[in-house]
């Protein structure tokens, strides 16, 4: 392939694979920094975590009993899958971005921008911060 038709979006296969931790083609990079780091990019993380699970429980509801017993059986199950996904959010998406050669900070870049006024209010009062910008950075 050559440059000029270089994909900008993966295609089924490799987008499976990137679920999955996979590194995608440098052509990609923009859609990956903007699938990391873009609006919604929290609730498109939690979801492949989702899918997967709802997939793995699915058989459960195939068998024959009442509501309760489906509940009990799926539901404290898919329960941690949620919660882990949510703590973990930010810890993957930073390890993708590494994985792509970006900046893992661009996780923050939406709250960064939204709370700038903030920062600036705060330099103004106090002067620039010093040392390291995040633990991260230590």
């Amino acid at each position: 392939m050559t440059s000029n038709n270089a994909r900008t979006k993966p295609n089924p296969i490799q987008f499976l694979g990137y679920c999955f931790g996979r590194r995608l083609p440098d052509s990609m990079l923009d859609w990956v920094r903007e699938d990391l780091t873009g609006k919604g990019a929290t609730r498109r993380m939690m979801l492949r975590v989702l899918v997967p699970a709802v997939l793995i429980l699915s058989p459960f509801w195939l068998i024959d009993t009442t509501l309760y017993v489906h509940l009990s059986m799926t539901v404290p199950i898919l329960i941690p899958f949620v919660y882990f996904s949510h703590a973990l959010n930010k810890i993957w998406r930073r390890h993708m971005l590494r994985v792509h050669g970006l900046d893992p900070n661009l996780v923050d870049k939406i709250s960064r921008e939204k709370n700038a006024h903030i920062h600036q209010a705060y330099i103004e009062k106090y002067g620039p911060r010093s040392g390291p910008p995040s633990s991260s950075a230590v």
